[in-house]
């Protein structure tokens, strides 16, 4: 059973998350409008234009899609970031009780599709590819079950979100770990150095936001140079922003209403303006807010929207536009592994992993969770949409002539993936109404 107090917080992310899915879809299909379109070369144009700065000693000159790649993306890893550890602390992810059902789902969604993708292969130069299938879009995926409405348990929906992101944490790790360039071990050890102070300051129970910019910004160059892909600074940064409140309810509202009787008693000026006396207890309310507020809740609020709206949208319009032309060559063994890989491999990983952990006992389903939403949540783990074309960008950063491919795969799949979800989720519910 899903506690009342926090329905409402978590209604409002599906609903954001949802309309970024919405979002999304049409940036996707104005990319490739425009791709195709007598207006194409502009597209090309605008997202190869470089944008930064050179001096003497260093430079940061780069195409305005890897600005978007390197730099939006990292603001999109460190909510992600947010979201983990929220989660893992005080989330559907702080128990093993709770954590079994969505990981023994994700690590099913994540290996079934790496091990079809080796099977189908059969060009050893698409092989680092294989990492594209892993990921599933959290957006899309809840934007088509928001499509259900009410008819889909809320429980199936916390799984959903819970497993996303524990996948989110994979293709984290696997990024890192095989999509990063040659790395500068000594660039990195003073990004990691910068890291660890801002840990040390975030355990000591200090935190500044505009401490975490700057540092923020050092270490994402630092990454950058270091050959490291910055998207993980996003989410190592995250991780030094604290949870814990400066202070407790009880005590913000006995200041509350110290602040409230203060500005009944200030002097009310004729002008609209505020007096010193109103001034000074408006400053001390911000303060008490400041105090009041965790930081990691506070950033993660505010950072939703414009990642929701704004961030991820762009990346689809920078990366989802490819020309669909017969005279440029595709690798249609690439295409159909891809789609293979995210609608067969998806499925079948999570349903079977969880079925088979539920027979040994490992872990519980919810009462309210059948046979059939599970497999239909399972078809939309495979919309991939976001993270396999960021994973397909860097796979074959140098293999141009493979990305269109990839991500016309990402594309087929995550369709597929989408529709047959759904079908399946409107089946069932259809049977329980008749």
């Amino acid at each position: 059973m899903i506690p009342e107090k926090i329905l409402s917080p978590f209604q409002k992310f599906v609903k954001i998350e949802s309309f970024s899915g919405i979002l999304l879809m049409i940036a996707t299909i104005l990319a490739l409008a425009w791709a195709n379109s007598p207006f194409s070369e502009s597209y090309q144009s605008l997202w190869q234009y470089k944008i930064g700065f050179t001096t003497q000693h260093f430079e940061l000159h780069k195409p305005l899609i890897l600005w978007v790649n390197d730099g939006l993306m990292a603001i999109f890893f460190f909510l992600i970031g947010l979201e983990i550890k929220r989660e893992f602390l005080i989330g559907e992810l702080n128990s093993v009780k709770k954590i079994a059902f969505p990981l023994v789902g994700a690590i099913g969604g994540m290996i079934i599709p790496v091990a079809l993708f080796f099977i189908l292969n059969k060009n050893p130069e698409t092989l680092k590819g294989w990492g594209i299938p892993m990921a599933t879009d959290i957006a899309f995926s809840l934007a088509v079950l928001k499509l259900l409405g009410n008819k889909v348990p809320l429980s199936l929906k916390v799984f959903l979100i819970a497993f996303a992101i524990v996948d989110d944490l994979g293709a984290v790790l696997v990024i890192a770990l095989f999509y990063s360039g040659q790395i500068k071990f000594s660039l990195l050890l003073i990004a990691l150095a910068l890291l660890a102070f801002l840990y040390l300051v975030s355990y000591k129970g200090y935190y500044s936001k505009y401490l975490g910019i700057a540092f923020a910004v050092v270490i994402w160059t630092l990454f950058l140079k270091a050959g490291i892909h910055p998207t993980l600074a996003g989410v190592l940064l995250a991780f030094s922003v604290p949870i814990n409140q400066k202070i407790k309810t009880d005590e913000f509202i006995d200041n509350l209403t110290v602040i409230t009787d203060n500005i009944k008693k200030a002097t009310v000026l004729q002008k609209p303006l505020l007096s010193k006396e109103q001034i000074q207890e408006i400053d001390n309310l911000e303060d008490w807010t400041n105090k009041y507020q965790s930081p990691l809740q506070h950033l993660e609020h505010n950072l939703h929207d414009w990642v929701a709206y704004w961030i991820i949208p762009i990346f689809a319009l920078a990366n989802a536009g490819f020309v669909i032309d017969s005279s440029v060559p595709l690798d249609l063994n690439l295409i159909v592994n891809i789609a293979i890989s995210l609608v067969i491999g998806k499925s079948v990983g999570i349903s079977l992993v969880v079925f088979l952990a539920k027979k040994i006992k490992i872990i519980t389903i919810p009462n309210n969770i059948s046979t059939n939403h599970i497999i239909g949540v399972s078809f939309l783990a495979g919309i991939g949409f976001t993270m396999a074309i960021f994973i397909s960008t860097l796979a074959f950063a140098d293999s141009p002539k493979y990305i269109d491919s990839a991500k016309i795969g990402v594309l087929i799949g995550s369709i597929v993936s989408a529709i047959v979800g759904y079908l399946i989720l409107l089946l069932k519910n259809e049977r329980q109404v008749s």
